[in-house]
């Protein structure tokens, strides 16, 4: 029997894994029942299992017979603060999360990777690390990584994907150097002195004040930064006021700032200082005062040149076209930077949309799906990758 009819035969595993992950979401390190169902999957597989990396995190190790390299295969496991307006069989029974970014498919992915590759022990040079992820939204890598997941065996590379409703099914992009873009949060507090609608004049309004922030802050994209280095501003939270007929004496405003790796943008500090320009001299024409700090969420993935020549070779032969593998970059944020950040790394992103099953809204939407067939393509790209790495020789 080849891979192909191994992946074929346990599609409806597949999809059934998916779609229970997928019915009892959990948020970040919280994925307590979702870590219990990998670490017993994965020992009965029969790999060595090691359980609350990070709180949460899972990790399956595959020793293959002969002596070599380790890569290690990640997924990512938790849901997201949305409530979920699909209409399905599978909907979100855990009010208030759902798994709207394909960490569902990506953990049920890598589980039926694991297995079939689990099969061919004696034949792998080298070792799998299947690590399961928790928290990817913040901070999850960094976590596992402080507690030692790229140690013992060391591992020497380490590969990833994602599915991508923006992307069709049927194409994979990636490309070599900065696929994904770094994310800042920032958290803003204008200080003015409340009081009486009817006297204005008596107070200090930080409302208007954060209004006319909001609106200068956007002009950094567009005059004072080069269009070959994309930047977004977006502030998207917005907490005042307790009534109609007063005027508070604070605003909080938060978003988020997200660039590129910044060997691109070689002075980052000085975006976050233009930044902390415009609010400093708003503030003093309105007269009010602010506390203002910047957290960095997410560095950019860099996808090193030779792995991503790997998932290419990879991509083309399983998909049958060199057209269908896209060269494909995004601003969105991605904390497997953490891993790549300190060995050669890919990542890549497997196309999932598909309006006829409605497969087609973004990520992070209450109506986000995927087209489940897309899942063999993932699991067939672990699978093939991870093998051509280590120079396993299998039919395919």
């Amino acid at each position: 029997m080849n891979i192909n009819e191994e992946i074929n035969n346990l599609k409806d595993e597949l999809i059934q894994l998916r779609r229970d992950f997928h019915k009892h979401p959990e948020l970040g390190f919280k994925e307590f029942r979702t870590s219990k169902i990998v670490a017993d999957y994965l020992e009965k597989c029969g790999l060595k299992v090691t359980r609350g990396i990070a709180e949460t995190g899972v990790m399956g190790l595959l020793e293959g017979k002969n002596p070599g390299p380790t890569i290690l295969l990640r997924a990512d496991m938790d849901a997201l603060p949305i409530q979920e307006e699909n209409e399905v069989p599978y909907r979100s029974v855990n009010k208030g999360i759902m798994h709207a970014c394909g960490h569902d498919a990506h953990t049920a992915i890598l589980l039926i990777t694991a297995k079939i590759l689990s099969s061919y022990q004696n034949k792998i040079r080298g070792n799998i690390k299947f690590i399961f992820q928790p928290n990817e939204e913040i901070g999850g890598a960094e976590s596992m990584i402080k507690e030692g997941i790229l140690e013992n065996p060391q591992v020497d590379a380490a590969m990833a994907l994602h599915l991508w409703t923006p992307l069709e099914s049927g194409v994979i992009g990636v490309k070599a150097g900065p696929i994904t873009g770094a994310l800042d949060v920032f958290h803003l507090i204008v200080k003015g002195e409340g009081g009486h609608t009817g006297y204005p004049e008596k107070t200090i309004d930080p409302i208007i004040t954060s209004a006319n922030i909001i609106q200068s802050i956007q002009a950094i994209q567009t005059r004072e930064i080069s269009v070959f280095k994309p930047t977004i501003i977006m502030f998207t939270k917005i907490n005042s006021g307790t009534k109609s007929n007063i005027i508070p004496d604070t605003v909080s405003l938060e978003g988020s700032i997200r660039y590129f790796n910044k060997q691109e943008d070689k002075d980052q500090e000085s975006l976050n200082r233009k930044f902390k320009r415009i609010v400093d001299a708003t503030c003093k024409s309105y007269r009010a005062k602010y506390e203002l700090k910047f957290e960095n969420e997410n560095k950019s993935v860099v996808n090193n040149t030779q792995m991503t020549e790997l998932v290419i070779d990879s991509a083309e032969e399983i998909l049958g076209h060199r057209d269908k593998v896209l060269s494909y970059q995004t601003i969105a944020g991605e904390d497997f930077s953490e891993f790549a950040d300190r060995v050669p790394s890919a990542f890549y992103f497997v196309g999932t949309g598909n309006r006829e099953k409605e497969s087609h809204y973004p990520h992070h939407n209450s109506r986000f799906n995927i087209d489940e067939d897309t899942m063999l393509t993932g699991v067939e790209m672990h699978i093939l990758s991870a093998l051509n790495w280590s120079g396993a020789n299998f039919s395919h």
